[in-house]
């Protein structure tokens, strides 16, 4: 297993991934579906993954939707799963919210049903207006796009009065089948700007996530899997356990070897196909780094690849010459010229 911290390369591993861990928590936007459809290879890796007796757990920033739609909408897509196989951040800031209020009280909320119903699982009372007597807390969470402007008003009411106020997550971005559009921390930031507060938040990478995902899930050995770095990435990172990013959400080649010690997985593959593979390893060699056929050096301010094969593995000896030259930084090399032969 990978070590966390400093780590200069991707790991490899002789056993494929589905056997060598017992469960993977999986995000779910970029990473099973984009725009509600299912990404090429999800369905047929997961199945197979679940065959070969790893447990699935879907572990996701988005507040919107509650368990038993995730799973109905999974199961639609061919990825037969419960609601007790799904984890939001909804859940999260739900236990973080009613660790501090009492059973009962009313939680003014800024999103969807996700958030209502994982506020009813924790005896607190999801209301819409910042009048509402004795409120005790702001929840606010992804709400879709059609989200009314108004409902950031009210939020502002309540906070500017003193009410505590929570959010599920702070991704500034979600994938959809159009593109990447703007996510809930981008709605967070709207209050933030006009009421100049704080919010207390749970989701990834912070350690209520973590906390709410290991309690549902029993998970011993996990590995994360995950498309962006500052949440999957770096919630592996804190919850020391290791990480497999898919390159099919936000993630890109570009970002990948920019990225500091908190935001480098353990290991790197196309999509959720990694699962069901062994990892190549990238060793040091007396020019720098090689996986496969490609050797990666760092020279005059650039990364250098030499070599051919399969364009992931001159990818994953990339990350080795580039973590290795950033330490405990982030990458500043020049990376076009060597990811222009891999076709990124």
């Amino acid at each position: 297993m990978a070590q966390q911290g400093g780590r200069q390369r991707p790991s490899g591993s002789a056993e494929t991934l589905s056997t060598a861990y017992d469960t993977a928590l999986l995000d779910l936007d970029g990473v099973v579906y984009a725009g509600g459809e299912a990404i090429p290879y999800a369905v047929s890796a997961l199945g197979a993954a679940r065959e070969s007796g790893m447990h699935l757990a879907y572990v996701t920033n988005n507040a919107l939707r509650t368990p038993d739609a995730v799973a109905r909408h999974l199961t639609e897509l061919g990825v037969p799963a419960e609601a007790a196989d799904v984890i939001t951040s909804a859940q999260a800031v739900a236990r973080l919210i009613a660790a501090e209020v009492p059973v009962g009280s009313p939680v003014l909320v800024i999103g969807g049903e996700g958030l209502r119903a994982a506020l009813r699982e924790r005896g607190l009372e999801p209301v819409d207006s910042a009048d509402t007597e004795g409120l005790a807390a702001v929840v606010q969470g992804y709400g879709g796009p059609e989200l009314p402007w108004g409902r950031f008003a009210e939020a502002c009411y309540a906070i500017e009065r003193g009410v505590p106020w929570f959010a599920s997550n702070t991704d500034l971005t979600i994938p959809g089948a159009r593109g990447i559009g703007p996510g809930n921390g981008a709605a967070v930031e709207v209050v933030r700007i006009a009421t100049g507060a704080e919010p207390r938040v749970a989701g990834k990478p912070l350690p209520p996530m973590h906390r709410e995902t290991v309690l549902r899930t029993g998970a011993k050995r996990p590995l994360v899997v995950g498309d962006r770095l500052d949440t999957d990435i770096e919630g592996a990172f804190n919850g020391g356990v290791d990480s497999l990013l898919v390159l099919t959400g936000v993630t890109d080649a570009a970002r990948l070897l920019a990225a500091a010690p908190e935001h480098r997985p353990t290991y790197v593959d196309a999509d959720l196909r990694g699962l069901l593979r062994g990892q190549p390893e990238v060793v040091a060699t007396a020019d720098g780094f090689g996986c496969g056929g490609w050797t990666a050096s760092a020279r005059d301010g650039a990364l250098e690849l030499a070599g051919e094969g399969e364009p992931l593995d001159g990818l994953r000896a990339l990350c080795g010459a580039a973590w290795t030259a950033a330490g405990d930084g982030s990458c500043g090399l020049d990376a076009g010229k060597a990811l222009g032969r891999l076709g990124w």
